[in-house]
C-alpha cells in the first residue's frame, strides 16, 4: 500500500505560480511511477503529468507543456509539480497518484486532492 497526500494548493492570480508537493508513505515511491491528474468543476478527471519511477521519463497533457514541470525526490518519497503561466482554466482539484505503469491514465494510488483556484 501506498499513501499519497498532496500539498500546496491555493488561490493565485493568472500568471502567477503554485508549486504542489505530494508526500508519499508506505512502499519506496521509486517503485512507482507518480503523476498528477485534476478535475475541474463539471468535468471529468484529466491527466496532467507523470514521472517515471527513477525520474528519467516524463510526460505531459499538451495543455501544460512549457508551463508544468513535474520532478521527484525519491530520498524524501516526494513528488513535485511547479506550475507557471497559471491560466484561470487551470482551476480545479489536483490528486496526486502512484502507479506501476508510466503509460497508465489508472494509476493504483491516489491522493485526496488540493484546491488551486486561479483568478482572472
Amino acid at each position: 500500500q501506498v499513501q499519497l497526500v498532496e500539498s500546496g494548493g491555493g488561490l493565485v492570480q493568472a500568471g502567477g505560480s503554485l508549486r504542489l508537493s505530494c508526500a508519499a508513505s508506505g512502499r519506496p515511491s521509486s517503485n512507482y511511477a507518480m503523476g498528477w491528474f485534476r478535475q475541474a468543476p463539471g468535468k471529468g478527471r484529466e491527466f496532467v503529468a507523470v514521472i517515471s519511477g527513477g525520474g528519467i521519463s516524463t510526460r505531459y497533457a499538451d495543455l501544460v507543456k512549457g508551463r508544468f514541470t513535474i520532478s521527484r525526490d525519491n530520498v524524501k518519497n516526494t513528488a513535485y509539480l511547479q506550475m507557471n503561466s497559471l491560466k484561470p482554466e487551470d482551476t480545479a482539484i489536483y490528486y496526486c497518484s502512484a502507479g506501476t505503469n508510466y503509460f497508465s491514465n489508472n494509476p493504483n494510488y491516489w491522493g485526496p486532492g488540493t484546491q488551486v483556484t486561479v483568478s482572472s
